[in-house]
């Protein structure tokens, strides 16, 4: 049976610019249009050129890609021809070898929003995607607010779409811009487009999640025909985002029918590099990843209850959709105060420990969880926490170091330019092999606020001198710090969980508790500094 082609097309750079917040550089632009044509997508679209510094200084020096590199703009205005149009100009100047250009399809709005006839805006149409074939491009052409323009007036929003395709369109997009059309409707209309003599070789879908239901919508185009798939990486874009194709390309790779009917441009060993894109995207925005984003979240294959622990270690299939590996993601059995015995000796599997079922030390390690968790802990999601304590219990785990004191101080004090920021000192004395062993810490750049607070001090303070094992921790560094009041009233906890990483690619958890902020956090901290020993295999 041979496979029909889908062409993947990325916006991420574009329409997931626009998502509040968000602001690439072309730096960051270069980076991720990398990390796109890595993966295998067909099209890289880079933003519209002209419109913004960013995106004309990306297309001045853009990388080249496997990909196409697509610049994006907007049909002739009216009034003017489309080789005098200096909005048009600027897309076409970009030198790209497609363009995108985007134009109204309802009735609605090329009324009232654009104040033209219905006809002269076929016209532009027809006119702006005839010049970008004269100028040597491909054409392509988004259909903006086609769903809703289909259902007001249906003829004329197909008459939009033929005009481009007669002026030489290679693919035209129909966009559900305000994301309101739930997939039934859309795999119908797409359908009805289909039959109305619109190829689905040049038909592509661009959903949006306003009712969560993007990449459901998608998919629903596809099994109607539509072979042009648009969407951004992690589901960024405006309002709600757009279809997310960290969940659709694995969906279309891994999961029938789509499988055995469809070939992508991404190979199912690129596929394996998608947690890592998706936790780059992240990292550059600056944002934490979604624990529960499917395929790649750090949760997608966490198994908490017993009852799944136990039936995993006998077949991954039977909570498993697909092999977590598949995507580049791993799977985890979370340690809490529902585990049994079962999810103990998985999670030590996993961490490298060997248990014997029937061991006495499992039960007390199960002990010591319920009783931590009854005063606030939550090792579920801080495992590296969990492990020191299961390694302690069985006497693996190698004192390299102990607390013997510390302090912190934080204060509000005006400096040289008179503004009041926060200066914080720490002092930290601990005790290793070599004896004992004070540091000290304190802001210099007390006009970063960012790094004035008393826990990133502390951090400084405790990981600046550990003698012989210091450079075992240099590439670590915090990356996220979450905090949560347990309880209530007087007797109201503080629940403190640190992420960490370092330059081996290690991502882990660790968490401190204690009626005092400061405290938690410091024990989160020691936490993640003695798991990172133990990776490095400090004795």
């Amino acid at each position: 049976m041979t496979c029909e082609r889908l062409t993947l097309y990325d916006t991420t750079l574009r329409d997931g610019q626009q998502t509040q917040g968000v602001q690439f550089s072309p730096e960051e632009k270069t980076r991720i249009a990398t990390l796109l044509d890595e993966l295998g997508l067909d099209y890289i679209e880079g933003g519209w050129p002209g419109a913004n510094p960013t995106d004309s200084a990306f297309f001045n020096a853009a990388p080249k890609t496997r990909a196409t590199m697509t610049a994006f703009g907007m049909t002739k205005r009216a009034g003017r021809s489309a080789a005098n149009d200096e909005v048009l100009a600027g897309v076409v100047n970009a030198g790209t070898k497609a363009v995108c250009l985007v134009g109204k399809a309802h009735d609605y709005h090329v009324e009232k929003a654009l104040g033209l006839t219905l006809e002269e805006n076929r016209e532009n149409v027809a006119a702006s995607i005839a010049h970008l074939v004269a100028e040597g491009r491909e054409a392509l052409f988004d259909a903006e607010h086609f769903f809703d323009g289909y259902a007001a007036k249906p003829d004329y929003a197909l008459a939009v779409l033929k005009a481009a395709l007669e002026a030489g369109a290679r693919w035209v997009v129909l966009c559900d811009t305000n994301g309101g059309t739930l997939p039934d409707r859309i795999g119908e209309i797409v359908g009805e487009v289909i039959e109305a003599g619109i190829p689905g070789d040049k038909l592509g879908i661009h959903t949006h999640n306003d009712t969560e239901t993007a990449v459901a919508g998608t998919l629903a185009a596809v099994e109607a025909g539509a072979r042009q798939v648009q969407g951004t990486l992690n589901g960024l874009g405006e309002r709600c985002g757009n279809a997310n194709l960290t969940s659709l390309i694995p969906t279309l790779l891994l999961k029938e029918p789509y499988a055995s009917r469809y070939e992508t441009g991404v190979s199912l060993d690129a596929l394996k590099g998608l947690r890592r894109a998706a936790g780059v995207l992240d990292d550059i925005l600056n944002r934490v990843p979604h624990r529960q984003a499917p395929y790649v979240g750090a949760s997608a294959f966490a198994h908490k209850a017993g009852l799944h622990a136990s039936a995993i270690v006998k077949d991954p299939a039977t909570y498993e959709h697909i092999d977590p590996g598949a995507v580049g993601n791993e799977r985890i059995v979370p340690m809490s105060n529902q585990a049994g015995q079962s999810n103990l000796r998985e999670r030590l599997a996993q961490a490298g420990i060997a248990v014997e079922k029937g061991d006495p030390a499992l039960s007390r390690i199960l002990d010591i969880v319920k009783e931590k968790e009854a005063q606030g802990f939550a090792f579920d999601s801080a495992q590296a926490s969990f492990e020191l304590i299961a390694r302690d219990e069985l006497g693996l785990l190698p004192h390299v170091f102990e607390v013997e004191r510390y302090r912190v101080i934080s204060e509000r004090r005006r400096n040289a330019k008179g503004e009041m920021v926060i200066v914080s000192e720490a002092v930290v004395t601990v005790r290793t092999a070599d004896g004992p062993r004070t540091s000290f810490y304190q802001n210099d750049n007390p006009t970063e606020q960012q790094d004035a607070g008393p826990v990133n001090a502390l951090s400084h303070a405790l990981a600046s001198d550990l003698g012989r094992y210091q450079g075992l921790i240099e590439d670590m560094r915090l990356v996220d710090f979450k905090v949560r009041i347990t309880g209530g009233g007087t007797e109201a906890v503080t629940r403190v969980i640190i992420d960490s990483e370092d330059g081996a690619g290690r991502r882990w958890s660790t968490v401190g508790v204690s009626a005092n902020i400061v405290d938690a956090s410091f024990a989160a901290l020691v936490d993640a500094i003695r798991w990172k020993l133990v990776q490095e295999g400090a004795a």
